[in-house]
Order: structure tokens, then C-alpha cells, then sequence
């Protein structure tokens, strides 16, 4: 049987752009147009795309090796019936990412236990998969690497490193009061990032009581504004997942 007829010119045309997007010159091309059969152009064309292939898995695989996460969570097998999603954010939105590309916030409030930090990190996972550039911080950890770069002069090239991300999480936000220098700091990376990238935070602290964690109400309202301004409100309820089976281990 006679394969289909290719069009050439279609083919070029994809040779071209693949060429461009490898960054290489379009030398291949115009070989393939002066002299070139149409096997030596399927193969060219073959080659070309499994190397973006390559580049790709490779991209990703460096994301997720950079971003940080503690532990590697996916959404397979996530239980969502402690979350509580706002009328405006579906689920199916949610696992898509599109508030990242639209540089939303998420601020997932609630008890310690109810899966929080796997649905920050699993979201993260997805979005490093997705070739978005992605990082993992608790709030402390941040903290501490902001403060020891302030110290030694190297914070701004600290913090451009940090803000190469589109989508920054941070975890455990108010777990534990942070002095003014390092409310400061934070404010910084809230205040950079605002309508330029999206922020994940998970934290059980309601936001009338940031003013006593963050050392300053006026700061702890700015930060609440800029995550609040473009964003969404993600409620756990429930009894700790840790705790519920530990709870089950004894009883076995």
C-alpha cells in the first residue's frame, strides 16, 4: 500500500520552526530545500522532535529537582472532601493551573493535618510537569535564607534566584512568630511577586491574627491585600488525616 502523499512545503514549514525553537540556524533547511529528498526531510523532522522531546523531559525533571518539595505528592488518590473550594475556582480549574498562567493566588486555610501542604505540593508538581518554573518553602525556611543573605550582602541576587519561579509556595505560613526583619522580608517577596507570579500558602492562622505573628498589623494587612486582591480562598475542615490514622494504628 502507497503511503499518503506528504506536503513538502507543511513539513519544511514544522523543520523551520523546530529548528528555531532548537536555536539552531536554518542551514538544515535550505539544504533540505536545494537538495534533500523527501526521506532525508521525514527523518530530519523526526530527529528535530525528539530532541524537543528530550529537552523537555529533561526541563521538567530539573524543575522538580530545583523546586524543593519535601515529598513527591500527586492529585492521584487526593481526598477532597475536606476542601471546601470557592463558587468561582472548580476543581477542574484547580488541577489545570490556569491561576497560575493568570499569576492568582491560592491561600489553603485550615487545621494541621487536613492536607494543606499535600495539595500545595502535589499542584507544584504538576505545574514543574507542565514546564512552569516552580518553588518549595516553608515560611521559616525562608525566612532563615532571606535573613542569612541580608546579612551577607547577597540578597537581592538571593531573591532574583527565588523569583525566577511563576508559581512560589510557601509553607506553614504563621506556624511560628517571625521577627520584623523577617516579616520584612517576606512582605518583600509578597510585594515582588504581586501580579507577577503566583503564590501558594498554606497555613491554619486566620488573617486577623497575622498582625500578632508578622509583628505589625499595617504589614500584615498589606500582605493580606496584595495575596487577596487576585486570588482564592481554599477552607479544610476536619479531623487530621495524621492524626485519624495514627488514631486507626492503635486501634489495630
Amino acid at each position: 500500500m502507497r503511503k499518503p502523499r506528504v506536503n513538502r512545503t507543511h513539513r519544511r514549514e514544522e523543520i523551520s520552526l523546530l529548528l528555531r525553537r532548537v536555536a539552531f540556524s536554518q542551514t538544515a533547511l535550505h539544504l533540505c530545500e536545494e537538495e534533500g529528498s523527501a526521506i532525508q526531510e521525514e527523518f530530519l523532522l523526526h530527529v528535530l522532535k525528539r530532541e524537543m522531546a528530550n529537552r523537555e523531559e529533561v526541563r521538567k525533571a530539573r524543575y522538580l529537582r530545583e523546586a524543593g518539595f519535601p515529598v513527591y505528592k500527586t492529585l492521584s488518590g487526593y481526598d477532597f472532601r475536606s476542601l471546601r473550594l470557592p463558587p468561582n475556582l472548580s476543581r477542574t480549574e484547580l488541577s489545570g493551573g490556569g491561576f497560575i498562567v493568570e499569576n492568582r493566588n491560592l491561600v489553603l486555610y485550615g487545621p494541621v493535618g487536613t492536607g494543606k501542604t499535600h495539595l500545595a505540593s502535589a499542584l507544584g508538581v504538576l505545574a514543574c510537569e507542565h514546564g512552569i518554573r516552580t518553588r518549595f518553602f516553608t515560611a521559616a525556611q525562608l525566612v532563615v535564607r532571606l535573613s542569612e543573605a541580608f546579612a551577607n550582602g547577597s540578597l537581592e541576587k538571593v531573591l532574583s534566584s527565588i523569583l525566577k519561579a511563576q508559581l512560589l509556595i510557601i509553607d506553614e505560613w504563621g506556624y511560628v512568630p517571625i521577627d520584623r526583619q523577617g516579616a520584612q522580608l517576606l512582605f518583600r517577596i509578597i510585594s515582588d511577586s504581586y501580579e507577577r507570579r503566583s503564590l501558594i500558602i498554606t497555613t491554619n492562622l486566620e488573617f486577623s491574627k497575622w498582625g500578632s505573628i508578622f509583628t505589625d498589623d499595617q504589614m500584615a494587612a498589606a500582605m493580606i491585600d496584595r495575596l487577596a486582591h487576585h486570588g482564592y480562598i481554599l477552607l479544610f475542615e476536619g479531623e487530621s488525616y495524621r492524626m485519624k490514622h495514627a488514631l486507626m494504628r492503635q486501634k489495630n
